[in-house]
């Protein structure tokens, strides 16, 4: 049925019908029309920020840990612009997030208005497409494109940017579908996405599936490397099928984390700058790498004049742009992960790699000493994982404290690990996390962080204390920018500068936000202060005080490749 609506219930009733049941966002003057006409809709619940990049992030999380779009909301201006960092967040880990902007009416476009700033022109290249309305007889079908868009392909973020007067113009509205076709003359379009020729990539879906099949047969040393495209298109099932049916090891990367179960028989951990020695050992001397769903970015390959000199690769991708972009391949199947490792998987023929997986173990190596003092990593995790008995999602910030619990907690749980890995930002966790917990309300979620970046978007606690999501806080306090200090330490000459940073009571801060905090200084109070905050009904902040220069092992230094890493402080560098 055919009515009349303004914009701004037109944005709520295509949201709605698109089955977004939880935006994002914080108020303004140039999106001032579309909060008035959200009291009308009661069915989509508003989570209202403390900061719109908090937006941004939830949002995403939300989309990574339902599949579904994630969408925040932002005014004109300065509201905009807080969106950038978390826009550019879920493109580089493609992400499926729409934003949608206030903007001057359209007179006062091009006269530096108050909060006036060209978001579409700014955004354009961290979206995979982006809109300014113009038309209100446009708004539905923009709003059903961007939405699609997202989540198609590759996923990706995607903004809309409405004037306020199109927000209040009247039009006439048909619930449903678009009764056109796509908007393709209003849409950008981000270099990644536009088609490419890359050398090694196959004509056929069928050839490259037989020509892997074939490669991995003659293999001696071969490889599984599973990224976040394996997460991305559920592909659980199949990558372990394929696995099984071979023998084949399994290394995910740090965005592929949780999308083979840790303590299986053929997984092998992380590869890259702080993976284990024996996973880049097992890359270094491999014949073969059948990479899944993944960019074989810097931090994996290290300098890739030496990455993998003895390996073929197989580069199986949905994004064509991405085969052959940063290591060459033998074989380049463009594809969605599930599909093309299904097929593989039935092509395959049994086999093993019992020869290659003990060579492999003569790899391993005894775990770097670390840590001084009894709460180390591994102990707050170990408490972590046996109070939430691993089932739990984990949602980490960036740093030191990153790559520890990336290396050492048990992931069982497919998709249970989220993290900000292309763009690696600082302040993800606490509000990526309430966007997790908004996609999985009965489960538990942790968003564990370091001191520096907890200090980045803490006030997002009010968000959960005003909406009652319980999320359970984890800090990692040594009193420095962990990661950046270690830098310096190990290529600075031990100069820490303007890495010490000062916190605030977190049990004060936790009290004084009505939660409740506790600070944990030795591994005696870890099991009981870990079930506790576990147990609690709402949010909860636990702060576990660490030694102040512990260091993430190995590490392979800038410019290195995986063949040298360092595995204890550099000479003249000690602790």
């Amino acid at each position: 049925m055919t009515e009349t609506l303004t914009g701004a219930q037109i944005l709520c009733r295509t949201l709605l019908e698109a089955g977004v049941d939880v935006i994002f966002g914080y108020p303004g003057g140039a999106i001032m029309p579309f909060y008035h006409a959200l009291g009308d809709h009661p069915a989509l619940r508003h989570i209202l920020v403390r900061h719109e990049q908090a937006a941004a992030h939830a949002a995403d999380g939300y989309a990574r840990a339902s599949g579904r779009v994630g969408v925040c909301v932002a005014t004109s201006g300065p509201g905009a612009t807080n969106l950038v960092t978390g826009l550019a967040t879920a493109h580089m880990d493609s992400s499926p997030v729409v934003a949608i902007t206030g903007q001057v009416s359209r007179a006062m476009i091009g006269r530096d208005a108050f909060q006036e700033t060209d978001i579409v022109g700014i955004t354009l290249p961290i979206t995979k497409q982006n809109y300014l309305v113009q038309d209100v007889a446009e708004l539905a079908d923009v709003v059903r494109e961007a939405l699609a868009v997202a989540q198609e392909g590759r996923p990706g973020p995607v903004l809309i940017d409405v004037p306020k007067d199109v927000q209040n113009q009247k039009t006439a509205y048909t619930p449903g579908p678009m009764a056109g076709g796509p908007l393709r003359d209003t849409k950008t379009q981000s270099l990644r996405e536009r088609p490419a020729t890359r050398p090694g990539v196959t004509p056929s879906l069928e050839d490259g599936v037989r020509e892997a099949a074939r490669l991995i047969a003659a293999a001696e040393r071969p490889l599984l490397m599973v990224g976040h495209g394996v997460i991305i298109g559920n592909a659980y099932t199949e990558v372990r099928a394929l696995a099984e049916k071979t023998g084949i090891p399994v290394i995910t990367t740090l965005l592929g984390i949780s999308a083979f179960p840790d303590g299986h028989p053929l997984f092998l951990g992380m590869p890259g700058m702080h993976g284990e020695v024996r996973v880049n050992r097992a890359i270094q001397h491999a014949d073969l790498i059948v990479g899944i769903g993944l960019r074989f970015d810097d931090r994996v390959t290290g300098n890739t004049a030496g990455f993998a000199p003895r390996a073929r690769i197989i580069h199986i991708d949905l994004d064509r742009a991405e085969i052959g972009k940063n290591v060459p391949v033998a074989l380049g199947i463009v594809g969605d992960a599930r599909d093309v490792t299904r097929r593989l998987a039935a092509l395959v023929q049994p086999r093993t790699c019992e020869r290659w997986l003990g060579e492999i173990r003569e790899f391993t190596r005894p775990r770097a000493a670390a840590f001084r003092g009894d709460l180390a990593p591994e102990t707050i995790l170990a408490s972590l994982y046996q109070a939430t008995e691993g089932r739990c999602t984990i949602v980490t910030d960036v740093g030191q404290h990153q790559m520890w619990v990336a290396k050492l907690y048990p992931y069982r749980e497919p998709n249970s690990h989220i993290t900000s890995g292309g763009l690696g930002t600082m302040g993800f966790a606490v509000p990526a996390a309430m966007g997790v917990h908004l996609a999985r309300p009965g489960e538990t979620v942790w968003a564990i962080s370091g001191d520096g970046g907890f200090q980045m978007n803490m006030a997002e606690i009010a968000t959960m204390v005003q909406e009652r999501l319980p999320v359970k806080m984890a800090i990692f306090n040594n009193g420095y920018l962990g990661m950046v200090r270690q830098w310096q330490q190990f290529f600075h000459g031990k100069r820490y500068s303007c890495t010490p940073i000062w916190s605030p009571d977190y049990v004060k801060l936790a009290e004084a936000y009505g939660i409740p905090g506790w600070r944990v200084k030795e591994a005696a109070e870890l099991p009981d202060v870990v079930a506790q905050a576990n147990d609690h009904s709402g949010p909860a902040l636990v702060e576990f005080v660490i030694e102040q220069e512990a260091n993430v092992y190995p590490m392979i230094p800038p410019g290195g490749s995986l063949s040298e890493p360092i595995e204890t402080a550099p000479a003249g560098a000690g602790d």
